[in-house]
């Protein structure tokens, strides 16, 4: 009995680990971005995945304990794929007495009839799901919505954008849509989607698998995804690193005139912070003074 006396003991102190820098990592990407404000009503767009459970489960959490008053309310599209279980969200919103909304929806016809098979559906199934995400924003007088992807869904968008769109582009923590009447936010954006999953497996979460399109095989971001596990495992820091360069951007090292005016770039004779250096030091030989 003493010996798994100090098994639970120990798993409730994991666990106790885990939703404190969950909490941790979401009111700091809150408070970095300036996500959520005084007033607010904040829609939580709720998928029946891991992601979107943890973000509204530590939304609820952060406004119990947040110093400004906002509002949550939950909305699930359900898109009539076959056999989606639709009594799930519904039965799991009120034993939490959350204000949803479900919108229904026949996108799964739309994207199977225009999409040939085999071929990829994320791409139009999303676009869909978000322009009547934004109706349903404007209905519910909605300021924020509340998206779930983490850190690596920001990571995976980067490298997709780069591999096979040429772009230095990737998933922001906060957005306004090409409208201009809507704010996207994503409170995860500091997560790992590993200690999402072990905050779902803990916390039961009524996961409703994707079936239109989370069974297809060969995506391009499935590939990304095994790029980065394979260099977590080979590489650790790296993907943190890369993760970080995100937020250290520094336009007139690259090559993008619209983001750097090089052409009107003249010699001042002052200091300058961003300018060429005679030899750039190379982190992997730095080394503090005295090691060595």
């Amino acid at each position: 009995m003493s010996g798994s006396g100090a098994q639970v003991r120990k798993l409730d102190y994991e666990r106790n680990k885990l939703h404190k820098r969950l909490l941790r990592l979401a009111g700091e990407a809150i408070v970095d971005f300036g996500m959520i404000e005084a007033g607010d009503r904040v829609m939580v767009c709720l998928s029946g995945g891991k992601d979107s459970y943890a973000l509204l489960d530590l939304l609820r959490t952060l406004r119990s304990r947040a110093p400004i008053d906002f509002e949550l309310v939950a909305v699930n599209l359900d898109q009539k794929q076959p056999g989606f279980p639709g009594h799930v969200l519904p039965e799991y919103l009120r034993s939490l007495d959350v204000p949803f909304h479900i919108e229904t929806q026949d996108t799964y016809s739309i994207v199977t009839r225009v999409i040939p098979q085999g071929r990829t559906m994320c791409s139009l199934c999303s676009r869909l799901r978000r322009g009547i995400l934004y109706r349903v924003a404007d209905e519910l007088g909605a300021t924020k919505i509340a998206l779930g992807h983490h850190r690596d869904d920001i990571l995976e968008t980067f490298f997709l954008n780069l591999f096979f769109g040429g772009r230095l582009k990737s998933m922001p923590p906060k957005l306004v849509s090409d409208d201009g009447r809507h704010m996207v936010i994503r409170p995860l954006a500091y997560v790992k989607e590993e200690d999402l999953a072990a905050y779902a497996e803990w916390r039961a979460f009524p996961i409703i698998p994707c079936n239109l399109c989370g069974s297809q095989e060969n995506l391009k971001r499935r590939e990304i995804k095994q790029m980065l596990r394979e260099w977590e495992r080979r590489h650790p820091g790296r993907v943190e690193n890369v993760f970080a360069s995100l937020g250290r951007v520094v336009p007139s090292h690259l090559l993008d005139r619209s983001a750097w005016d090089f052409a009107a770039l003249r010699i001042t004779g002052e200091p300058f912070a961003d300018g060429d250096r005679a030899f750039d030091p190379d982190p992997e030989f730095e080394r503090p003074s005295g090691t060595g």
